[in-house]
């Protein structure tokens, strides 16, 4: 399951992100492998996703967020 496919509300740990896609910026603010995130608000056709990983709050595109992998918790 991808970052993309959660709803608002849920949360997740990453478990895999494509580093070589990622902007190293998202990595450093939260986006890693063991982070949880939870998804805050999401907009109309889900782009872009308002998300919160560890205690940063990031608004990502919806294809940037269907390169990180996720697991509920």
């Amino acid at each position: 399951m991808t970052l993309a496919e959660l709803k608002k509300g849920e949360k997740a740990i990453i478990i895999k992100n494509d580093e070589i896609d990622l902007p190293l910026k998202i990595v450093e603010m939260g986006c890693m492998e063991g982070a949880m995130v939870e998804v805050i608000q999401k907009n109309f056709l889900s782009d872009p996703i308002y998300i919160k990983a560890n205690d940063s709050f990031l608004i990502i595109r919806k294809d940037l967020a269907s390169r990180i992998y996720v697991e509920k918790e």
